[in-house]
């Protein structure tokens, strides 16, 4: 009998509001594919019996601080790791509240699927459209549904087919709308999570751990410029080598082929390839890798190698989920980091606040803890961007609040300059 195909990883945030079962689920697919080990299992059981449970709470596997299990709710962004015989998973199990949009935004922004949970008994919330809106706006390729506690509506199929249309239509009118594909779930009990449920004789799709399996999620083919941010400049004692050292983001890079730095716009050619300490001929994206260029080049970090053309520009416009609790106004001045260039940005102009619950653009002159907003950066240094649609490193940056240094807002790039 042949093996299974393997597929690549897969990075999956889940979502929903609280109480909707992001945990429990996790811990359903981490115990029922075997990945916890049975001292986990154990303290799981220990754990559950101290907070008065009947039997083993699986979402105690997920809700490892002592303030999440103390109070029931999810804090942190928990990242668990599984693997079946066809593919290996990274789930970020983010929180529901609303102060936690943040988190949310963190999980989501790796993420190639999103597994939105709703409790089949009060349908879609407010929370569950904040975060469909966070997660088709960061790029995931598709949303799982997962209508929970459907053993608590007696797995009616008519409630099941009014959630889906609802979330579906939703999402279908998203700026950035993905695939909506529904599951009707117990994750307590286990019904379709990772095997098929007979409660469920109606539903003629497949379980969700089936459809994680063999769900592509991969981003576009790279045909594009190759792109590098230089994140160190190598130079070695007593010889004249000097490499520069990054992650390829987009497209490919080989031996020979022609270069431009930005934002000075320098030409060059790639002399040379270098990854893991080995001479390579081609370098494809993600890999980390040192760069040797045929001429001396002033290149320093946060400069950009790229094989095409790029948008260098001192203005972008995108969407920006903001995170402190001062509101964010026209003039405020802030630090910003885009790839490895960091330095000063300035809000020009808030466009428009996304009502998440109707979709109406509303005119606003600042911008809320946790709102999600159109509006206009200005920098003080050249930025080379792209949308967020073309590239998710050359499309997001963050910016910085200048007093506490702490992380105030993430931006999606929608146009340049």
């Amino acid at each position: 009998m042949s093996n299974p195909t393997v597929l690549p990883p897969l990075h999956i945030a889940t979502a929903g509001s609280v109480d909707d079962g992001k945990s429990t689920l996790i811990g359903r697919l981490l115990h029922d594919t075997k990945t916890v080990f049975e001292d986990q299992l154990a303290a799981v059981e220990r754990a559950s019996r101290r907070l008065g449970e009947d039997g083993v709470n699986l979402a105690l596997v997920t809700d490892g601080l002592r303030a999440e299990r103390e109070q029931g709710i999810t804090i942190d962004v928990a990242h668990r790791y599984f693997a079946t015989p066809r593919r290996n998973f990274v789930v970020a199990d983010t929180p529901g509240h609303a102060q936690y949009t943040r988190n949310m935004v963190t999980g989501a922004s790796t993420a190639e699927v999103a597994v939105v949970l709703v409790d089949a008994r009060a349908g879609m919330v407010a929370q569950t459209r904040r975060h469909a809106f966070i997660a088709a706006l960061l790029g995931v390729r598709a949303i799982a549904l997962a209508i929970n506690k459907m053993d608590l509506v007696d797995w009616d199929e008519g409630v099941f087919d009014r959630i889906t249309k609802e979330v579906t239509d939703y999402v279908a009118a998203l700026p950035t709308p993905v695939p909506v594909v529904p599951f009707p779930i117990s994750a307590l009990n286990g019904d379709n999570v990772v095997e098929r449920s007979s409660s469920s004789p109606w539903f003629t799709g497949v379980a969700l751990l089936d459809w994680l399996e063999k769900v592509d999620a991969r981003a576009a083919v790279h045909t594009g410029a190759a792109r590098l941010d230089v994140q160190r400049v190598l130079r070695a004692p007593a010889s004249d080598f000097r490499g520069y050292a990054g992650r390829l983001a987009d497209g490919t890079l080989a031996v020979g082929d022609p270069v431009w730095i930005a934002p000075s716009g320098q030409t060059s050619t790639v002399a040379g390839l270098q990854r893991l300490g080995r001479d390579i001929d081609v370098a494809r994206p993600g890999e980390a890798i040192t760069v040797v260029l045929a001429d001396a080049v002033d290149v320093a970090r946060g400069d950009v190698i790229t094989t095409g053309d790029a948008a260098v520009s001192e203005q972008v416009t995108g969407e920006l989920c903001w995170m402190m609790d001062a509101p964010l106004r026209p003039g405020t001045r802030l630090w910003f980091k885009h790839g490895t260039r960091t330095g000063r940005a300035t809000l020009d102009e808030v466009r428009y606040v996304h009502d998440v619950d109707t979709l109406e653009r509303r005119v606003a002159q600042e911008v809320g803890l946790n709102d999600l907003a159109s509006v206009r950066v200005s920098f003080s240094e050249p930025v080379v961007a792209a949308p967020y649609v073309h590239s998710r490193v050359a499309g997001r940056l963050i910016l910085v609040d200048e007093a506490t240094n702490v992380t105030a807002g993430a931006l999606v790039v929608t146009e340049i300059g």
